[in-house]
């Protein structure tokens, strides 16, 4: 990726300018740290600012401009596909001094806040008016609104929920221009084309997001969790698919395998049990009748799936136990090695005990552990690699397996990415699911919003490296796969 160098004197003096030199970075001992986001790519920007309005982020935009420098958005950098990665050097946006609620509309159950807002701060803020917002990644003690709406993440809740697509009703952006503007709002029935659609989830290449209008719910009157535990992980599968089968749709439905469950018990003492093979977590909103009558019926399904015990926890510390080792699991991982590589594929739920037989399969032939924590419920895989950086030439091998885990995914009518984003780990991987032309109509609209392609450049499209050399699965036979 060509790097763009500039004489930084002028450069420092503009921003220095609009933001203060407190939150100016621009030597090499403090722009290092913003070098990564949660992947191993790397790339140290040429200044970092850290504006706190969006007056400023359109006056940081304009300056980046007139130097002709690539501009990349930055959230908590919790980002696990290198989308945060200035690898074009250029000036790196963070937004982490942009977290107020600026507004609350409790009756119409909406609030607008601005991109560095803590995911899990927001349902806080809200929850005295018996709301939440619910999309909740795994990191959401730690990431932002503004990246999620960047990779639109999702969570063990999306289920039910649905993704951060479904709970944002407008935007505040600026544009490559330095131009500010809204797009969407509360309306109900709004005209025109998706606008708010087509931002979300393009990983801060159309635009950078200064304000974020967010649906928000009421809390449910009743939240009842279960664990299952199997002896196989191929019992545990067969059961989520039965379960969504049997007409039930969980709020959550999160699996781990026998690795996964050691280290997350030995760290946080949720009170998984280590023999089992697999287990499932699946957890039920709704009122205390339905609840009871659904967790009667899931009970009753995973016994017809070899489940060796089915524990019901009615009270919040129990259930709060149980969710602190889900959310605590790729942390946990640490105690097992001191490096690992997480994947985010996703199949359909009826090919989840193939395709997790598969990855066992790779994991083997590399000589490499694999742990597996997921969202079973979406069919939203996160294999974990797990290795010592410290291994000459491990790097290789632990990337070889991940790009042949993926392509298991695709071959079997899922995706190569369900919420973390393309950005620079997967972007050579988007020719197995889209025609050259598909691909083309991408960068066009890319084209439409930031012409020079200096917003968040290198990131998504494929590449020279590899691209034309991959034959893509024949979408045809991967929609046909999905039904």
């Amino acid at each position: 990726m060509r790097r763009f160098e500039r004489d930084s004197t002028q450069l420092v003096a503009e921003l220095v300018a609009v933001v203060g030199a407190e939150h100016l970075l621009h030597k090499p001992e403090d722009t290092i740290v913003y070098e990564s986001d949660g992947t191993a790519e790397r790339g140290i920007p040429t200044v970092v600012v850290l504006p706190d309005s969006a007056e400023q982020v359109e006056a940081v935009v304009r300056v980046a401009r007139r130097h002709g420098l690539p501009i990349v958005p930055r959230g908590a950098g919790t980002g696990l596909s290198g989308g945060a990665v200035p690898d074009s050097g250029g000036v790196l946006i963070g937004t982490a001094r942009m977290r107020r609620l600026l507004e609350l509309d409790v009756r119409n159950q909406f609030a607008i806040v601005e991109p560095g807002m803590v995911n899990a701060e927001l349902s806080a803020l809200v929850a005295r008016h018996n709301l939440f917002y619910a999309p909740d990644p795994s990191s959401q003690k730690a990431c932002t609104i503004g990246g999620n709406v960047a990779e639109n993440s999702g969570g063990p809740h999306c289920l039910m929920y649905g993704m951060t697509t479904n709970h944002i009703l407008g935007l505040e952006i600026v544009t490559v221009d330095g131009e500010r503007m809204w797009i969407g709002g509360a309306n109900p029935d709004p005209v025109g084309y998706d606008l708010v659609g087509a931002i979300v989830g393009s990983e801060g290449t159309l635009a950078l997001v200064t304000k974020i209008m967010v649906r928000l719910l009421p809390k449910p009157p009743a939240t009842r969790t279960i664990l299952a535990i199997f002896p196989t992980m191929d019992a545990a599968c067969d059961a989520v698919s039965a379960i969504v089968s049997a007409g039930i749709v969980p709020a959550a439905m999160e699996m781990m395998d026998a690795v996964t469950t050691s280290a997350v018990e030995a760290a946080v003492h949720a009170g998984y049990p280590l023999d089992a093979g697999g287990i499932l977590l699946v957890e039920l909103d709704g009122t205390a009748t339905t609840l009871a009558a659904q967790a009667a019926s899931i009970e009753a399904v995973c016994r017809n799936h070899q489940v060796r015990e089915v524990r019901v926890a009615d009270r919040q510390e129990e259930r709060d136990r149980l969710w602190a080792g889900r959310k605590g699991a790729l942390g946990a991982l640490g105690r097992l090695a001191p490096n690992y590589f997480i994947q985010d594929g996703v199949v359909p739920r009826t090919k989840l005990r193939e395709v997790l037989q598969r990855v066992q399969e790779i994991g083997e032939r590399y000589g490499l552990v694999v742990a597996n924590v997921f969202h079973a419920g979406d069919g939203n895989l996160h294999p974990n690699i797990l290795f010592d950086a410290r291994t000459p030439g491990i790097r290789d091998w632990v990337r070889q397996a991940g790009a042949e885990i993926l392509r298991v995914c695709v071959e079997a009518g899922g995706s190569i990415t369900g919420e973390h984003g393309v950005g620079v780990d997967k972007q050579d991987y988007l020719a197995w699911m889209f025609t050259p032309v598909e691909i083309d109509v991408m960068r066009e609209l890319k084209a439409a919003f930031d012409p020079q392609g200096i917003l968040n450049p290198g990131k998504i499209f494929p590449g020279a490296k590899g691209c034309g050399e991959i034959q893509g699965v024949d979408r045809r036979l991967a929609l046909a796969a999905m039904v």
